[in-house]
């Protein structure tokens, strides 16, 4: 125990000695929370706000109810478009082409060809696109009702059966915008706070003659192992904690009534979510240990661990794309904290089976790695990286 204290602090001192590697660790858990309070007010705003639509028209005279119906939509000419959003407007090049025979066509009760011309697969112009669609169909509608009308029809034989919908879902479950966000970044918190910290003290110290004297000390590989992962752990661990913290402070500032959602993280959430991710975070270091041990250089280390930190954000991404998902997926690693995260943001009663069946078999994994490692170490070829 004592020579594991030893080794601890030792790597402790290392990592808290590079301040600028400390602040690069501990960016994730800083940065998430401003990043995800800037990105749900500019998705809620996208939502529920109605901003001005400047569009090209063509034929405008032809069709002055319809452009009225555009003006109150708050869809308008692009002639009136601020000097300052003129480019940006002129980037997205939407435009409507009324025909000359509208009103003749209208007046026979014929179909009228409005043309909508844009860029489709430009994200920008996704919402304006969206919503010059929404107007054209809703003036559509309703002329076609007016129609039925004069001729005594009555428009309700247009439906005969009305979908009465009633949404039982909990209002913390319609925040899905900050819950897929802060999931994510806590995923990728595990496995990229302490990854600076991993590399270095392996492929770094054994660039620098550091490993081989350790070793050469008279104390175990496996406390060596254990020492280097509890402390990029506690780094990854860390984070996590100043991430929760920040985001409940962070979330306040985001008006979530607008789209009728709470969200707030309470002792007992915050409680559930550690209960998930610190398994994860040791998982993670001795991950990026044991492939950072097997590279050849320092520089080789880092462009093969790097590739580790896209699982946290591949996997949930798989599991979405899963209708019936098997049961073996909730007790994997990533993918079981990933789901069990999804239902304590939702506010679901945590399933404690499963979260003690998915942390059962992180640390079994993680276990096996440290051993793994522990054994490598005892090879001349890992620590002198020889081919």
């Amino acid at each position: 125990m004592i020579q594991f204290k030893a080794l601890l602090i030792k790597e402790l001192r290392e990592a808290f000695r590079d301040k600028r590697a400390l602040m690069v660790a501990l960016s994730m858990g800083l940065l998430a929370p401003i990043m995800i309070m800037v990105i749900s007010k500019t998705m809620i705003k996208e939502i529920v706000d109605n901003p001005p639509i400047y569009v090209q028209f063509t034929g405008a005279e032809f069709a002055p109810k319809l452009i009225e119906k555009f003006a109150v939509n708050n869809i308008l000419q692009f002639a009136n478009v601020p000097e300052d959003e003129k480019y940006a407007w002129q980037e997205r090049n939407i435009e409507v082409d009324i025909p000359k025979d509208f009103a003749e066509k209208m007046l026979a009760g014929k179909a009228i060809d409005v043309v909508l011309r844009a860029d489709f697969g430009k994200k920008a112009s996704s919402s304006p696109i969206r919503r010059v669609k929404e107007v054209v169909r809703e003036y559509s509608l309703a002329i076609g009702y007016k129609r039925l009308l004069v001729r005594g029809v009555d428009i309700n034989l247009l439906q005969p059966i009305v979908l009465q919908e009633q949404d039982t879902a909990l209002p913390t479950s319609n925040a899905v915008m900050v819950s897929m966000f802060l999931g994510i970044y806590l995923l990728m918190g595990a496995f990229v706070s302490g990854l600076s910290i991993a590399i270095d003290s392996s492929a770094g110290e054994r660039e620098r003659n550091v490993l081989e004297m350790l070793l050469c000390q008279p104390v175990s590989t496996l406390k060596i192992v254990l020492a280097k992962m509890t402390c990029a752990s506690a780094i990854s661990v860390l984070s996590i904690v100043i991430m929760l913290v920040l985001t409940t402070v962070s979330v306040g500032f985001i008006d979530l009534t607008k789209i009728g959602a709470t969200f707030s993280l309470n002792a007992f959430s915050i409680a559930a979510l550690l209960l998930l991710l610190i398994p994860l975070c040791f998982f993670a270091t001795a991950l990026q240990l044991f492939f950072s041990f097997q590279a050849k250089s320092f520089k080789e280390a880092q462009s093969t661990v790097s590739m580790l930190i896209m699982l946290p954000a591949m996997v949930p991404f798989a599991i979405m794309m899963i209708d019936d998902k098997p049961e073996w997926v909730n007790w994997l690693p990533i993918s079981g904290q990933s789901m069990l995260m999804e239902d304590v943001f939702k506010g679901l009663p945590v399933d404690w089976a499963v979260l003690a069946s998915t942390t059962a078999i992180t640390v079994a994994m993680t276990v096996a790695l440290v051993l793994a490692l522990a054994h490598k170490l005892k090879s001349e070829k890992v620590v002198m990286s020889l081919s």
